[in-house]
């Protein structure tokens, strides 16, 4: 059976620099088929559902559709909110009232859950009923996915910025510790590996949440590469934990803020004002810098990867064809089938909702302070192409006169 009725879509969570062409996969894509009378947005995520504050998109023009598909973050605005059942039910009755038989929600594994309880609301219902999850997260955690929307382009931010910073720390030798995203998964961080060009390039060492940090070892680590080239960059996760699992960042404030869906507020320079004091205090060593990478990682403007940007446009036209073609609820995966291609397949919800991908373990060096070539050769594809390389003076030194040794 055909449905007839309305669209609705919306964004949830973090913003990233392509979410807004899986926005757009969906509205054009929505509105060449006969059966959807009117495309809709929900603006501020599920919060505008409730509200009852939606976009009429079908009267948006294309041109300036392709031009937000090209802005990064999220055109129709997110929320933090986490429906449980109740909130669901009040979602699916404003759905209900508006006629709305197609929902797609783009976001990560929490928006996953949301479509599931939306879905499983209108099976008890016996209403007919459409409801698709589009992946979208920079973190690259959610499971089923060989790689999530949104990550290239944050993993291409990383790499590009690593690279300068190498360049500046050969300039001016010291140690540098940059905080990258990643409560959980090591994904992002774990991409400032292909900053490395050289022997001896940055980042030298590399911290992920799915191994167990000590401070000892990190010192150690530090001291092993400073004496050998005379500087070290580090790259470590947000999200990195002791070995009784508890957040390295949480242990170093009072009263952590907690955000509705329970995670500890990671935001702040708090883990990296640490570890660069740790390494000025214990190694004795003067040069120490530490940035937190924040939101430019997200939504930065021109460094978008093409792949990427292809990808998220792609799941959401795919989300959109299963659906109308197929009356398929689900959500929506990318699979790897070649170097490099893509598939894009429907899962059910219960599979992908509120679960976390993690690094898997040939990805992280037998060391835990790096990454392996299967890493590099995993992520180097999805960042795109044009990615930039840095040169070095190779001209041959000239013979000292004066100060012979």
């Amino acid at each position: 059976m055909k449905l007839e009725g309305k669209v609705l879509v919306a964004q949830g969570g973090g913003p990233t620099a392509v979410i807004n062409q899986s926005l757009v996969g969906v509205v054009a894509e929505a509105r060449k088929f006969t059966q959807a009378t009117r495309v809709y947005g929900a603006v501020n995520g599920v919060r505008g559902i409730i509200d009852e504050e939606m976009l009429d998109l079908t009267q948006e023009t294309t041109h300036n559709l392709e031009d937000v598909a090209t802005t990064p973050s999220s055109a129709l605005f997110s929320t933090r909110d986490k429906p449980d059942a109740k909130y669901c039910q009040e979602m699916f009755k404003v759905m209900k009232a508006h006629d709305i038989r197609y929902f797609f929600y783009i976001g990560g594994n929490d928006s996953s859950d949301t479509v599931r309880i939306i879905n499983e609301s209108a099976k008890s219902s016996s209403y007919d009923f459409c409801a698709v999850h589009i992946p979208k997260t920079v973190d690259n955690d959610l499971v089923c996915n060989d790689h999530t929307p949104g990550f290239g382009s944050a993993a291409r931010y990383v790499t590009n910025a690593f690279i300068g910073i190498n360049l500046d720390v050969k300039a001016l030798p010291g140690v540098y510790i940059g905080v990258v995203m990643g409560r959980n998964a090591g994904f992002l961080t774990a991409s400032a590996a292909i900053a490395q060009k050289y022997a001896d390039d940055g980042p030298h060492l590399i911290y992920l949440p799915e191994r167990p940090f000590s401070i000892e070892s990190f010192h150690s680590d530090v001291k092993r590469i400073y004496d050998r080239y005379g500087r070290c960059v580090v790259a470590v996760s947000e999200g990195i934990r002791d070995k009784n699992g508890d957040v390295i960042a949480s242990t170093l404030l009072k009263n952590p803020d907690r955000d509705d869906h329970g995670n500890i507020q990671l935001s702040g320079g708090a883990l990296a004002d640490l570890l660069a004091d740790s390494v000025k205090h214990t190694l004795g060593i003067k040069r120490v810098r530490a940035d937190t990478f924040g939101y430019p990682q997200r939504s930065f403007f021109g460094c978008v990867s093409d792949v990427d940007a292809q990808e998220a446009r792609e799941v959401g036209e795919r989300a959109v064809q299963l659906a109308m073609w197929q009356n398929m609820s689900g959500s929506i995966t990318i699979q790897r089938t070649g170097n490099y291609s893509v598939d894009y397949q429907m899962v059910a919800l219960e599979e992908i909702a509120a679960k976390t991908r993690l690094m898997p373990d040939n990805f992280i060096n037998a060391e835990a302070n790096h990454v392996t070539d299967a890493f590099k050769f995993y992520v180097r594809p999805l960042l795109g192409s044009g990615l930039l390389s840095a040169g070095r003076l190779r001209a041959p030194s000239v013979k000292k006169l004066l100060l012979q040794r």
